[in-house]
């Protein structure tokens, strides 16, 4: 039998986090691209990501046809597209004059799912790619990643709306994810929350 869950925030009501979320507008509009098995991962940062700024838009899928609505909708936007997604070619956000009223795409999964839907996209390689400036670690102790660059998508974003605007004031989205990390750390047994210490 599944635990009931808070209607505003969809999390178990023993885990609820809407004393923590404040929500905020942005100019830019954030897309995600999300694997499918990110859906019910208890973990996963879209959920609070989605529940700060409500704009936020989540499209799940692997391949492109389950994007096929997404790619016309940016085939018809009339503003700038950028993939948020360290590569080669990509272009350290920090340091480029990126306008406000753009679109921002983030794959939304294990740094090996989204690797697949990048090589599974090849679409979104026709987009100019950023990536961030990351001088600290990531936040997010609660879920193992394999590379010391990680950051989940509720970050990266924080640090892309940062990067596009110095003034931005992006405490909501950061003190979301902390108690959301805080509350998990506490409902863990102590030897286990030792080793995300």
């Amino acid at each position: 039998m599944s635990r009931p869950n808070c209607p505003n925030c969809h999390y178990p009501h023993n885990a609820c986090l809407c004393a923590s979320i404040e929500p905020m507008q942005v100019k830019p509009t954030l897309i995600i691209l999300q694997d499918p098995s990110e859906v019910g991962h208890a973990k996963n940062s879209v959920r609070l990501l989605e529940l700060v700024i409500k704009d936020t838009q989540v499209v799940v899928g692997e391949n492109a046809d389950d994007f096929a609505e997404l790619r016309t909708q940016l085939a018809q936007a009339n503003k700038p597209v950028y993939l948020v997604y360290p590569s080669d070619s990509s272009v350290c956000a920090n340091q480029t004059q990126v306008e406000q009223d753009v679109i921002l795409l983030f794959l939304d999964g294990t740094w090996r799912k989204a690797y697949k839907l990048l090589q599974l996209n090849p679409w979104l390689q026709a987009y100019p790619a950023l990536h961030l400036d990351l001088d600290s670690a990531s936040n997010y102790t609660i879920r193992k990643a394999s590379r010391s660059d990680s950051l989940s998508t509720l970050e990266a974003a924080a640090m892309m709306l940062k990067a596009i605007d110095d003034n931005h004031n992006v405490t909501p989205l950061t003190n979301a994810l902390n108690a959301m990390v805080e509350q998990r750390l506490a409902s863990m047994p102590a030897e286990v929350r030792a080793r995300y210490r």
